[in-house]
């Protein structure tokens, strides 16, 4: 007697195993971006030759998204390890804490690099203690659910302490605001604004008008105290600016368009952005997925550029404790060497 096998058995093995191969992969997939590639801590390097010629070289460390939580041993480890880098400025995008008490970790994390030049811009999560969400909003046109804008609420994180703490040693607050910095041989012009996901960016006025905007105070201008201060507080050493070169940089914690254009209208020559962290899932061979702003998904991480001008978007440090987990896309922050145009 000749036996057959039943086509529709084979059939519902096959997609059985289909079934237990993928959920396979998806707990490995699962594994590797919860537990091992959120610790991947990396350094990403790229050049520049934006410097006038002659202009000596300039290495800027740009760190971003870090949602450090006092426990996070090894991201606390490659933060100190970054002074290694011996960067001549650091710019900061914010999203730096996760809690309130991360504050003083984070402070003893970065003190060598708190030393040297560096500036920074705020994010959400510097103001607003992080809570759950649902992944699948970010895939909406706007994945800010609505009345999300917290403009008119006060902070329920200690903003003024984590400010206090990254201004101890000089760090320029850009707070819609504009500062400016000595480097050796360069005078660095600095633009920034306050958390544009908020909305809460409203962009400084020009230099030539910064004296009559600075009387109205903050409800004029949308600067605090701090930033007011920050804007125009000079070190001793930095000197007369007039004889040497300058480079324009804008700093904003999300890379919405409206800001870019902003940036790039005010005669910015370099841009630094974080809070897309890569897109925090990526699939190999497509990129980011999403990017939690309006900045098209080809940008969500590296260097680029917005109407021509070098924009360094950020795949940041780390992710909302909540969803901390990476795909195809470890945690970094960028080395950024600026070199001279050739002549």
């Amino acid at each position: 007697m000749t036996r057959t096998r039943s086509r529709g058995a084979g059939a519902g093995r096959a997609a059985l195993a289909l079934a237990g191969a993928g959920a396979v992969a998806a707990a490995a997939a699962h594994v590797w971006s919860r537990h091992i590639e959120i610790h991947r801590f990396t350094v990403r390097e790229h050049e520049l030759r934006i410097l006038p010629p002659g202009t000596r070289p300039v290495r800027i460390l740009h760190l971003s998204d870090a949602h450090l939580m006092p426990d996070q041993a090894r991201k606390i480890a490659f933060l100190r390890h970054l002074e290694t880098l011996k960067p001549h400025l650091v710019i900061d995008t914010g999203d730096n804490i996760a809690s309130a008490a991360s504050i003083p970790v984070l402070a003893d994390a970065i003190d060598p690099l708190l030393h040297r030049p560096g500036a920074f811009a705020m994010g959400s999560n510097d103001m607003f203690a992080p809570h759950r969400k649902n992944p699948l909003r970010y895939f909406l046109r706007d994945p800010r659910p609505e009345g999300f804008t917290k403009r008119h609420r006060e902070p329920d994180l200690p903003l003024d302490s984590l400010r206090n703490a990254l201004t101890s040693h000089g760090w320029k607050d850009l707070t819609n605001t504009r500062a400016s910095l000595r480097l050796t041989g360069l005078q660095v012009d600095l633009v920034g604004v306050d958390d544009p996901h908020l909305e809460r960016d409203v962009f400084p006025a020009p230099d030539a008008a910064r004296g009559a905007q600075q009387d109205a105070g903050a409800d004029g201008t949308g600067r605090t105290p701090a930033a007011e201060a920050a804007a125009t507080s000079t070190r001793a050493d930095d000197g007369p600016a007039a004889d040497v070169p300058h480079l324009r940089i804008g700093v904003a914690h999300a890379p919405y368009q409206r800001v870019l254009d902003a940036f790039v209208d005010d005669g910015a020559q370099l841009i630094f952005a974080g809070h897309t962290h890569g897109g925090q899932l990526r699939m190999p061979g497509v990129g980011a997925l999403v990017t939690n702003c309006d900045l098209p998904r080809a940008q969500a991480r590296g260097l680029s550029t917005w109407r021509g001008v070098p924009l360094n978007v950020s795949g940041g440090l780390g992710a909302n404790p909540y969803s901390n987990f990476r795909f195809a896309n470890p945690p970094e922050a960028t080395l950024l060497t600026l070199r001279p145009q050739r002549r």
